[in-house]
């Protein structure tokens, strides 16, 4: 009895002394404890992910791949492989595992080493995100007091998907889902059971038993997680022998995008840096939805890559860079070494890069970097005559010889009928942008042929010369001071003498055609050069300045010299579509946007777009005093005669044709345009619109001295062919048609309304007088009320508006076909 009330005695002062320890214990290491009651509001470090406003990914910003996954979504498999492996008793004890803790101590008495853990997963959860991973007592403690006061915060599901989210599982994947996707593409549900084993096993070391980097180590501990899964009766013995025999399948997938668009995500990437930090923006799980959507998007950047590559066509190519081997002189390289060599080549747009290893005599025979074997026939190449200067190419060849030999490096690209065809690095520059005119919606943005290539983005960077696109605003200014589009202006050649420079300014029509007397709607569709200088004239420079200042251009860019009638500002494409939405809504100033929502990592809207919307019906006072209408910068009446006026250079009258009668070939009623090419055709523009939407394209050399040239007709291509100069018609608008093709499709015609406080008569086509004829010599014109003609043709000969010749030396003019 002694002893056993000695032994009792010595328990009750163990329990009271080990009792008293941990509480001077706990009080000792407290102040070094976190609050754990920030896990009820934990936000992971999730990559913001970038979604077009169907809902595609188009991109992903953040140094850490994360996929949040919740309980129910994570398969039952991989719970009993995580807790049969990690912790088989989670759901049973209260974050420390009594059992795991003597069984732990008996091996370290036993070896004097700390050879196993009594990590349990909560303890771990309160590691990975409270303290560091090195093996001390002290950290130790810590985890076990952290762990508790887990427990009593959350529960097991709630624990298990916190630690499922976090854990870091190799190749900068963080959390299950993230891990899916990295070594299988796919989501978590779709694995198979060796799959998800090959997961479940990475948390003990995943920079040593991925899968990818060392796969025989994976598969060991894989079949470690089936065996445990199989003892703790999680799976049967057949599914054990088939997940252990399974291969490793496992290979490096990127970011999963549904859809590539990087210009506009690139936007999107630098404004959540600058709304949220760079730390907020890449992790704090935010998705971004774009104003595109994928069709016209799709639709934008394949118009613009074709046009780029159908420029290129036409002027020749300009041979080969790289041979790896001379075929007189050198020996062959074995297939192994142009399969390396490929490796190291990066590819961008359509084009893929090859290696000729044979030819015969109108075909060649080269492998791609994937390494399979490809046959360029002769339709794929004859059309590379040889590039000479901008404007002179070779003869079209008859031979592959005449084109290249064995061992040229070539880029190729597939045709529509999935050939493949000779083609080369695009050397000329492009841009489109598409908005919608009435909040200013950015619907499809193409910065350029490649991001990868240039992350240059033409749509928001490039100032360019404008040409004749600049041309409307001129005619709203004369509108706005009195002109019509009845009023006859003389198309005939001016000679300015500049006393001061003693040089003389004769700025030219192109082509070089003058037509006398003629009215200024027929003016802005054949885009006469000397009428808009008489009408700036007429205007004066200054006011015409600040008239085209109402549109949102820059002081900086728009001047008031005489060279302005002709284009010579330089704009970006982004302000020159947001400039002609004004003509397409009845004269308001809409602001481009191209973020429509942003959503935080639980799916809450935490920003909704509020464009500046249009309101034609609107007082003065309302538009004025409302945070969310447009501003009216010209009258509404304004706006409809330009846009008519533009629609007659896509439609014309009979006897001639506008600028922009290519467009026609859309088969709508509802489009106008305007053209653009500056001095020298160094710059090409098409912008045209309906009441729905507004795009304008760019075609040009990055070199902003650089002339697109003229081309000669090439007997060997069968189409996107012409002989002659480029030009806004015939270098821009081609890529604007083609990508409008497909924007316009369902779309009902969207005419812009004619507005209240006009009046229509019928006036002679010659005199701009009123006529009583019916016939081709006549016909209705639009006026604002009060500015109609009142005598008829017959009865006066109209005099000739002819302005003041101004004093301002002017610097440029333009090619305009």
């Amino acid at each position: 009895m002694a002893f056993i009330k000695n032994f009792l005695r010595f328990i009750i002062i163990c329990t009271i002394l080990g009792t008293f320890a941990v509480v001077i214990l706990y009080f000792y290491v407290k102040p070094e404890l976190p609050s754990v009651a920030v896990l009820k509001d934990v936000q992971l470090q999730t990559p913001m992910q970038v979604f077009t406003k169907d809902g595609r990914l188009i991109n992903q910003f953040g140094e850490k791949k994360r996929i949040p996954v919740t309980i129910d979504q994570i398969p039952q498999d991989f719970i009993n492989a995580i807790l049969a492996t990690e912790d088989n008793r989670f759901y049973e004890h209260p974050g420390i595992d009594p059992i795991g803790i003597v069984r732990s101590a008996i091996v370290l008495i036993t070896t004097g080493q700390k050879k196993q853990g009594a990590s349990t997963i909560t303890m771990q959860t309160a590691r990975n995100f409270f303290l560091t991973r090195e093996k001390a007592f002290m950290r130790k403690i810590k985890e076990v007091f952290i762990a508790l006061h887990i427990e009593s915060l959350m529960s097991k599901d709630e624990i298990l998907t916190l630690y499922l989210n976090k854990i870091p599982l190799g190749h900068r994947s963080f959390g299950i889902g993230a891990a899916a996707q990295v070594y299988y593409g796919k989501d978590l549900q779709e694995l198979t059971l060796a799959q998800l084993a090959t997961i479940a096993g990475l948390p003990k070391a995943p920079s040593t038993l991925n899968p990818i980097s060392y796969p025989e180590r994976s598969k060991k501990r894989r079949n470690v997680v089936l065996h445990r899964m199989l003892v703790e009766g999680y799976i049967t013995q057949s599914q054990y022998d088939d997940a252990k025999n399974a291969p490793v399948t496992a290979r490096r997938h990127g970011t999963e995008i549904d859809f590539s668009s990087p210009y506009i995500s690139e936007m999107i990437r630098a404004e959540m840096v600058a709304r949220f930090g760079l730390e907020g923006a890449y992790n704090n799980g935010y998705k971004v939805f774009a104003t595109i959507d994928s069709r016209n998007q799709a639709a934008a950047q394949k118009a613009l890559m074709d046009n780029i590559h159908n420029y290129d066509q036409r002027h020749g190519f300009r041979g080969v860079k790289i041979y790896l081997w001379n075929s007189e002189t050198d020996a062959f390289w074995s297939r192994d070494d142009i399969l390396t060599y490929l490796q190291s080549v990066d590819e961008f747009g359509y084009l893929k890069a090859a290696v000729v290893e044979q030819t015969d005599e109108q075909n060649a025979y080269a492998i791609l970097k994937d390494g399979s074997s490809i046959t360029i026939d002769w339709d794929g190449l004859k059309w590379a005559r040889s590039y000479v200067t901008h404007s002179r190419q070779g003869p079209a060849p008859t031979v592959t010889s005449d084109i290249l030999h064995p061992g040229a490096f070539i880029w190729v690209q597939q045709n529509s009928s999935g050939q493949y065809q000779l083609s080369q690095m695009p050397d000329v520059s492009s841009a489109i942008v598409s908005l919608n005119p009435q909040n200013g919606a950015i619907k499809a943005l193409v910065g350029g042929y490649s991001f990868e290539q240039s992350q240059y983005n033409r749509v928001t960077q490039a100032k360019r010369q404008v040409g004749s696109n600049i041309k409307p605003f001129i005619y709203s200014a004369a509108i706005e001071h009195g002109y019509s589009l009845g009023t006859i202006i003389n198309d005939a050649p001016i000679n300015s003498w500049n006393s001061a420079q003693r040089i003389a300014w004769r700025p030219e029509n192109s082509p070089p055609n003058y037509d006398g007397p003629i009215r200024v709607r027929r003016a802005l569709a054949q885009s006469k050069n000397v009428v808009a200088v008489r009408l700036l004239r007429g205007i004066g420079a200054r006011n015409t300045v600040d008239h085209l200042l109402k549109f949102g251009f820059s002081p900086e860019d728009i001047k008031p010299h005489e060279a302005l009638s002709l284009g010579a500002a330089s704009l970006t494409p982004l302000e020159v579509a947001r400039g002609m939405a004004a003509f397409a809504n009845g004269g308001h100033l809409i602001e481009p946007y191209f973020i429509d929502r942003i959503e935080d990592a639980e799916g809450n809207v935490i920003y909704q777009a509020q464009p500046l919307v249009v309101c034609n019906l609107c007082t003065a006072e309302e538009v004025r005093d409302s945070y969310h209408y447009a501003p009216r910068i010209i009258s509404e009446q304004n706006a409809f005669l330009i846009a008519d006026a533009m629609k007659t250079a896509v439609y014309g009258e009979p006897g001639w044709v506008g600028t922009g009668w290519r467009a026609k070939d859309l088969k709508r009623n509802d489009l106008s345009g305007k053209t653009g090419t500056t001095n020298d055709v160094v710059d090409t523009w098409f912008s045209g619109f309906n009441s729905q939407i507004i795009t304008t394209t760019w075609v040009g050399f990055d070199d902003p001295g650089k002339r697109l040239g003229r081309v000669q007709y090439n007997n060997n291509l069968t189409r996107n062919q012409f002989a002659g100069g480029e030009s806004g018609a015939r270098t821009a608008q081609p890529a604007w048609i083609a990508y409008m093709r497909e924007a316009l499709k369902g779309m009902p015609s969207a005419p812009i309304e004619q507005p209240e406080g006009l009046v229509s008569v019928r006036i002679d086509r010659k005199s701009g007088l009123l006529s009583r004829k019916t016939d081709k010599s006549s016909r209705f014109e639009y006026f604002i009320k009060g500015t109609a003609p009142t005598q008829f043709a017959q009865e006066e000969v109209p005099n000739l508006f002819d302005p003041y010749e101004s004093n301002d030396v002017a610097t440029t003019n333009e090619e305009l076909f």
